[in-house]
């Protein structure tokens, strides 16, 4: 039988796995994804992707590809009899969110796009980065050994054929016969209901001029759920398991609008699984879950579902570039559950607390306090050893001004000018290790740290290689002192900061670069470096 061989093979190319080709493919990994399916499903599930999405996004050059929705934007729910019947209360997603502070946080905005819409972008993007994407092919078996991940491949053909891969990843769905074959458990408020849906097209614009874009229909004897893809499409959901031929669903849609005078075209129907399901890992040697292979949350306004996943993609891809370059250990690999699963939690916990869902949550979330949406998206803390100083006491997410800059958190956004060219300061990073300091010293130690570890480190001196409008503001948005510095891992997170200038600052940054970093070469205390299978 063929045998190929690549560094990563992504089974499932829908969002999450088209997203962690793309993520790594721009990273120069070889990179193979396979998806069963002839492309995206005609039923589109997620449309709502936040700031830090599209922060991601944005970095791997995607950004003028998807289109954002106005920076005040909200996505607002009313319960309604129908749409041009009589509408009862807007129903908030996070109560007292709008007594947050004003401040610009991201450079980016939310975007509602279809998934059906975005996936054939993230496939564009990810074969122009140099992904191969194979539709119609699935995954037959695998087995890993200390070496790498061996998997069989059938296409729709008939065609059977080997790749072996140094690394898999799971991005098959729910179901996920990867995580099954690996015996991974899941644990969580578990299955809620069985939904339906129908899709379709009528001109219903004119109820969108409120600002409104979901309706919860309540009416004696019929309760449903009306949302809109932006693109005239729209989704009615039933609350039961029941199947509707064409005629009553035209019929039921009818109702759930409120008149009977409009065209209506039904496109296709769907059945759902609602659940609240986290796997017990999120890795089982060479092989990572992602996305809702990982954790499957309901859908919510706060977008937890597709976006969880797409961050998923996001820290897997630089710690897997990391270590098959050889600058990491795989050591490193360990910090993927580490970060990643309790934000899975914190998510399935916040979905559980909020109106939405509290009514299904089964005791799974009582006394959870309810955090606002900018620090849920935008705050998050990680704790690994890839972090140094997020102590167990610190509260799972705040907003980034609250934290100021805290390891184990988003580096926060500022404005900036480097040369001519006016960044954020997001733009800074994503792609190597960046040291922001606040003395031309670090440099220098920046320079050694970086050769003697084998990790590309950049320095950037505040005032001389980016010049913000406020020094004084940018050092207090990173929590500095004068003299201070703050190293910024590849995907944009805090891993150490001195918040002064230490009277060694290159043992200090040597020390803390390898490792947060897991470096392949350890360094001895006097600075010399030691051979991978030497002393330490």
């Amino acid at each position: 039988m063929e045998v190929e061989s690549t560094s990563v093979l992504v089974v499932g190319g829908s969002l999450v796995g088209l997203s962690a080709a793309v993520f790594l493919a721009w990273r120069g990994v070889p990179t193979v994804v396979v998806e069963r399916h002839p492309g995206s499903s005609p039923h589109p599930r997620a449309i709502g992707y936040t700031p830090r999405t599209l922060e991601l996004y944005r970095a791997v050059g995607l950004g003028p590809h998807i289109p954002q929705v106005p920076p005040t934007f909200r996505l607002r729910r009313a319960r309604v009899e129908s749409l041009a019947g009589a509408w009862f209360e807007e129903q908030p997603w996070t109560p007292g969110e709008h007594g947050a502070p004003a401040i610009e946080r991201s450079p980016c905005a939310s975007a509602a796009i279809a998934q059906d819409r975005l996936e054939p972008v993230l496939r564009d993007k990810a074969t122009e980065l140099g992904a191969g994407v194979r539709l119609e092919t699935e995954l037959t078996r695998f087995a890993q050994d200390a070496g790498g991940v061996t998997a069989s491949l059938r296409e729709r053909g008939g065609r059977e054929y080997t790749v072996r891969a140094a690394y898999m990843v799971a991005a098959d769905g729910h179901r996920s016969p990867i995580r099954e074959a690996l015996g991974i458990g899941r644990a969580g408020r578990g299955h809620i209901q069985t939904v339906r849906s129908v899709l379709f097209r009528a001109p219903l614009e004119e109820y969108r001029r409120t600002g409104v874009t979901q309706f919860a229909i309540d009416q004696p004897g019929f309760k449903a759920f009306l949302t809109t893809y932006g693109d005239g499409r729209w989704v009615l959901f039933f609350w039961d398991d029941e199947e509707r031929d064409t005629e009553t669903l035209r019929a039921m849609v009818s109702r759930a609008i409120g008149r009977s005078d409009l065209e209506i075209e039904i496109i296709t129907t769907g059945r759902w699984e609602m659940s609240g399901l986290i796997a017990d890992r999120f890795a089982s040697g060479r092989v990572f879950l992602a996305g809702d292979a990982a954790h499957t949350l309901p859908p919510s306004r706060g977008g937890y579902g597709a976006n969880t996943g797409i961050e998923d993609a996001h820290n897997l891809a630089w710690k897997l570039s990391a270590v098959l370059s050889g600058a990491s250990t795989p050591a490193l690999l360990d910090t993927y559950d580490a970060e990643r699963r309790p934000i899975a939690w914190l998510r399935h916990h916040q979905i559980f607390a909020r109106a939405d869902y509290k009514a299904h949550a089964g005791g799974t979330a009582e006394d959870v306090p309810i955090i606002d949406d900018d620090a849920m998206e935008l705050g998050q803390l990680y704790r690994s050893t890839a972090v140094l100083g997020a102590g167990d006491g610190l509260p799972p997410a705040l907003r980034p001004e609250q934290w100021a800059g805290q390891p184990g958190t988003r580096a926060p956004h500022a404005w900036v000018v480097r040369g001519d060219e006016r960044l954020s300061t997001l733009d800074l990073f994503q792609r190597a290790w960046v040291l922001l300091a606040d003395d031309a010293r670090w440099c220098p130690a920046a320079a050694r740290a970086g050769e003697q570890l084998g990790v590309e480190l950049e320095c950037i001196h505040i005032g001389v290689n980016v010049r913000p409008s406020d020094e004084e503001a940018l050092r207090k948005a990173f929590g500095l002192g004068v003299g201070g510095a703050s190293l910024v891992r590849p995907d944009g997170y805090v891993a150490w900061r001195s918040v002064d200038l230490p009277a060694d600052p290159l043992g200090a940054l040597t020390d803390a670069l390898g490792r947060v970093s897991s470096a392949a070469r350890a360094v001895s205390p006097r600075g010399a470096t030691l051979a991978k299978q030497g002393v330490g």
